[in-house]
């Protein structure tokens, strides 16, 4: 924190110095100024070689897009994305000297020619004090801005490919600005800051915490755990965070875990760590991977700090099921249903389906079944599991251990997957075989309880990848 600190009021002295040098005055920072004009300080920006000078231009840049509108911040990257591309001329002239002469200098050469001139700009924006997090933001606007144009006919092709590139571009560089030897671990409780826990209150993605209370009885009892990676450069905005449960088994249903009337257990009875949300924090970082080194470095930490936990399992949702399962109740031939399992799930289109036992248990054993076929069978394109939770957790090296019915009742737990959560198990014996099997074979690693619920008179397996293609 210090050391940050330090480094941040170093960075604004330079930058309070360099004004002089570039002729700003600090009135001219309150300034407005259009986004065609800030284009062009943004090629002044890249043009400069005094580092002084380029510290307090990246932070007037940065400042005035922050006094943009959401119209004119969309029409500055839109201008970034299309007129700071690499110098064609020149690529062409590396491919030719490289043809003529191949060699590692020329090798060097075209790849400094290909980058594009929107990758240095990004790079000169991050001397400024709190540049990083200005270009995290900065990519949430340009996610706004792509979807825009993506929901708009009239935006010519080379358009969106330009705002698909500059995104590329951010997100290659964030990949080494947030690499896994930046990132630190800490431990989220009840002497946390106050204005980081509300953070961890506003960025809970999974099962809303409801007020301070609530945040409470997540993270101060002995029986439970809140851990976030953070970054240097964000000091106090986390990114990513898990919150986890100490149990004395695998819990197949979050409502247990979220009661207020729920019995703490004594640290002698912890065997069981139960991840059961994990929140990415910062959208603009989407596509930097932060969840796997977080589970790994916690399921380590705990493991040394209670030496009685056996087992770590996650309870998660299911945030593809019902989609898919509406998809399959509406096709002509449905890939993971038998038509015996259409009809009985008609029962989900009547709203008192999971509180009427009758036909809760009705659905249930065509849902079971539907749900294994989901995670064992249906696939994306790439020929990975369809739910995004199940790649993520697969890819880490865990096992789908159960499917709970029920699991979630809540509103948006029914509304996603009609009430399903599925235990992951991080066998820490078995991980990176795991891993190894589903990234190179797309392999589901499953228990024996999961797989003998898949039907055995379904379609062929190769169809539903065609199908979902």
């Amino acid at each position: 924190m210090a050391a940050s600190s330090f480094f941040g009021d170093l960075i604004q002295t330079i930058s309070d110095r360099g004004r002089d040098l570039i002729g700003i005055s600090r009135g001219d920072l309150a300034s407005r100024a259009s986004a065609a004009e800030l284009v062009k300080l943004c090629d002044d920006l890249i043009s400069r070689r005094g580092e002084a000078s380029g510290v307090a231009l990246a932070r007037l840049i940065l400042d005035r897009y922050a006094s943009f509108s959401g119209p004119e911040r969309h029409d500055f990257l839109r201008r970034i994305a299309v007129d700071f591309d690499a110098d064609h001329a020149a690529v062409d002239a590396a491919i030719a000297a490289y043809r003529a002469e191949p060699s590692r200098a020329r090798l060097g050469a075209l790849h400094t020619a290909v980058e594009p001139r929107s990758q240095e700009l990004i790079r000169r924006l991050n001397l400024a004090r709190d540049g990083t997090l200005a270009l995290v933001r900065m990519r949430e606007d340009l996610f706004d801005l792509r979807k825009a144009l993506r929901d708009d006919p009239a935006c010519p092709p080379e358009v969106t490919d330009a705002i698909d590139s500059l995104d590329a571009d951010f997100e290659h560089l964030f990949a080494s600005w947030f690499n896994r030897g930046f990132l630190v671990l800490r431990p989220i409780d009840w002497t946390t800051p106050a204005h980081i826990l509300e953070k961890i209150i506003r960025y809970e993605a999974v099962h809303e915490i409801q007020g301070w209370d609530d945040l409470r009885r997540r993270i101060e009892p002995k029986d439970r755990r809140c851990f976030a990676f953070f970054h240097p450069a964000l000091v106090d905005e986390p990114l990513i965070f898990v919150e986890v449960a100490l149990t004395d088994a695998i819990a197949p249903a979050i409502a247990p875990i979220l009661s207020e009337e729920r019995r703490t257990l004594s640290p002698r009875a912890f065997t069981t760590a139960i991840f059961y949300s994990i929140s990415n924090c910062q959208r603009g970082l989407a596509g930097v991977t932060f969840g796997n080194f977080l589970i790994k470095q916690v399921v380590e930490d705990l493991a040394r700090e209670i030496p009685g936990l056996k087992t770590f399992v996650t309870l998660s949702p299911v945030p593809g099921f019902a989609a898919w399962l509406d998809r399959e109740r509406r096709a002509d031939a449905p890939q993971g249903l038998t038509r015996e399992d259409v009809e009985t799930l008609r029962l989900l289109d009547e709203p008192d389906w999971c509180t009427e036992k009758a036909k809760a248990d009705a659905v249930r054993k065509a849902l079971i079944p539907a749900a294994a076929a989901y995670f064992l069978r249906a696939k994306n394109p790439r020929g990975r599991p369809l739910d995004p939770v199940a790649r993520f957790h697969l890819g880490n090296g865990a096992r789908l251990e159960r499917i709970n019915f029920l699991g979630d009742v809540s509103r948006k737990g029914l509304r996603q997957s009609y009430g399903l959560m599925v235990n992951y198990l991080y066998d820490l014996s078995a991980i990176e075989k795991n891993h190894e099997t589903f990234a190179n074979l797309g392999t589901v690693a499953a228990s024996s309880a999961v797989t003998r619920e898949l039907r055995q008179n379904l379609p062929p397996a190769r169809a539903v990848a065609l199908a979902e293609a």
